[in-house]
């Protein structure tokens, strides 16, 4: 008897099928148990034993309760089409506690059933207009059905006015989840791509995605991670470098190391501007690429060679993505004006959806190609500034309109150039843009093209860099390559320097325009410039001590140094009418000329 009583004191009952366990064998048989409910949760496969089956999700349109029964009646074809999931009581997250014999037994009472199934209708529907562009994969394998079993639409029945009322900006909400609505990098990600086909194959090595803002590499990363949540082959985990520690950066290699070890899946992990980690941050990732342990896909606007560190560069792939061109900005800006459902004059033919908005009371909205071309023209290749700028022009033009008037909305040029209000110029003053811009001005100058010339300086002066640093590399260019052929260019570059030091911009830009023209438009000469590099080389390729200044060329400052024959024989040069034959160079170097002379001379 006390025997019975210790093993019923053991024994544990499953909150799944209820049957009794010993302590030490229910942990394996609630995993099995789980799994096997899940994967038999078809009502045509479930035993009437098993718990109930969970409440379709579907929206409070398709619910029409009948007459006499307080259950809501689901049309058939929405039975056939969303198949439900088990969902026990263990895991229910309502605060109503069902007992387990009245979930058993399907007990529960038809005014929670019913209420439950309408707020989650209600759930559902909010969602669907909150986020059409991220929930466009789940809506497009979980359509809800209406009653008399047709697909309900779902972006279509939202209005334009609502889709910008959404806080949350138009370019985040049009984020593609596909290559195929991914514009503009074809030399990386299309058909026939390295990248493309390891893609497909979920064969994703450690890449730095470099290219400028707005290009898409925070959009190929979201890619990345739903192909990969899509097939289940890894785990995706983003990080910003701006606001993350290194403690938080262990903390997720500690759980990709176990997410390994138990579960054999990888991890990957996106670090937003990597480029703000310092080399020791960077170093933490390290042993964790190299061994597998993670993936590491990092995106930065600046130059790799110089922002990340270079055993670290050497372990992963960097992908260069290019400045959108404005053919890939048009194909952007127009999937967003289809997607809000915004005609294009003169392109969109009529079509009976226009009298369904007339019928809602909602303005037509309608946009000039010339809008969507300046806005595709002036962003520069930024993705997320035009959407963005089009969100801001049509909202605009919609919060003029008078409210439930069912008028005409056109947005023009004029409003599309007011919602982009910023410089369309990329410079960059710290970085790699900046070497750039300075090496076209200066070789422009050096090739006497004034046009270029001045192109190059108004492209870093309107991009906001600092005239000073420009007249100082003009003083530099004054003498390197201008020289002995104009003496003159020196005056006018220092001329300039103090001059832009006086005023400032805006003022001075006119000054520094003259003396690069002035400096394009002169004579060039190197000889300065090669010579003294020829004295570079030969005393830093001299072998043995340096030869001794002669005797007659120092300097007796004292009587000592005169019995020791410093400055003897020496002949000052005013004192004689004419040209004076005297030796100034080592006798190691008698005869040399240093604007002749090169180093692999013998």
């Amino acid at each position: 008897m006390a025997d019975e009583m210790t093993a019923a004191a053991d024994s544990v009952q499953c909150p799944v099928c209820y049957k009794e366990f010993k302590s030490s064998a229910i942990n394996g048989h609630l995993d099995a148990c789980l799994m096997k409910s899940v994967t038999d949760s078809s009502p045509s496969t479930m035993d009437e034993s098993e718990p109930p089956l969970k409440k379709s999700r579907i929206s409070g349109e398709a619910m029409s309760p009948s007459p006499g029964v307080n259950k809501p009646v689901f049309s058939s074809s929405c039975a056939a089409a969303e198949p439900s999931s088990a969902m026990f009581s263990l895991f229910q997250t309502n605060k109503t506690k069902v007992s387990p014999q009245s979930e058993r037994s399907g007990s529960v009472s038809s005014k929670q059933t019913a209420a439950t199934a309408v707020n989650k209708g209600i759930k559902r529907n909010l969602l669907s207009e909150a986020e059409p562009g991220a929930a466009g994969t789940e809506a497009a394998n979980n359509q809800p059905c209406g009653s008399n079993g047709h697909t309900l639409k779902t972006r279509s029945d939202i209005s334009t006015r609502t889709l910008l009322a959404i806080d949350k900006p138009l370019a985040e909400r049009l984020r593609p989840n596909t290559l195929e609505e991914y514009f503009g990098q074809n030399k990386v990600v299309g058909q026939q791509t390295l990248f493309r086909s390891l893609l497909e194959s979920q064969e994703i090595p450690s890449l730095i995605l470099w290219g400028p803002p707005g290009c898409g590499k925070t959009t190929l990363a979201h890619i990345i991670a739903s192909s990969s949540k899509k097939k289940g082959t890894a785990r995706f985990v983003t990080l910003s470098a701006t606001s993350t520690s290194t403690a938080e950066v262990r903390e997720v290699i500690k759980q990709a190391q176990n997410e390994l070890r138990l579960c054999k899946r990888k991890t990957i992990l996106f670090i937003d501007e990597i480029h703000r980690f310092n080399k020791s941050q960077q170093d933490t990732f390290l042993p964790h690429v190299e061994c597998g342990t993670v993936t590491l896909i990092g995106a930065t606007t600046e130059n790799p060679s110089f922002q990340v560190n270079a055993a670290l560069l050497s372990r992963c792939k960097v992908l260069v993505l290019e400045r959108l061109s404005v053919e890939a900005m048009g194909s952007i800006l127009d999937r967003a004006v289809d997607t809000l459902g915004i005609r294009v004059l003169g392109r969109d033919p009529e079509n009976p959806e226009d009298q369904d908005q007339s019928d809602r009371h909602e303005p037509k909205i309608f946009i000039e190609q010339k809008a969507l071309d300046t806005i595709a023209y002036l962003c520069d290749g930024d993705a997320r500034a035009g959407l963005n700028s089009l969100q801001l022009a049509v909202q605009a033009q919609i919060s003029s309109a008078r409210p439930n008037s069912s008028q005409e909305i056109v947005v023009k040029e004029e409003h599309a150039k007011e919602g982009l209000q910023r410089s369309h110029i990329l410079y960059d003053k710290a970085g790699e843009e900046h070497y750039n811009c300075i090496s076209a001005l200066h070789k422009s100058m050096r090739g006497s093209d004034e046009n270029a010339s001045l192109y190059w300086l108004g492209r870093m002066l309107e991009g906001g860099e600092d005239p000073l640093y420009v007249a100082r590399r003009l003083v530099r260019f004054a003498s390197e390559d201008v020289g002995m052929a104009d003496p003159s260019a020196l005056p006018q570059a220092v001329s300039a320097f103090q001059a832009c030091h006086f005023i400032g911009m805006p003022e001075c830009e006119v000054i520094l325009a003259q003396c690069v023209v002035y400096l394009a438009r002169a004579a060039k000469s190197v000889a300065i410039y090669k010579a003294y590099a020829n004295v570079k080389a030969c005393l830093r390729n001299h072998k043995g001590p340096l030869p001794s200044v002669p005797l007659h060329l120092r300097n007796a400052s004292t009587k000592l140094m005169k019995q020791l024959g410093y400055a003897k024989g020496y002949k000052y040069n005013p004192a004689f009418s004419r040209t004076v034959e005297q030796q100034y160079l080592p006798e190691e170097l008698q005869g040399i000329d240093f604007f002749t002379w090169t180093p692999s001379d013998p």
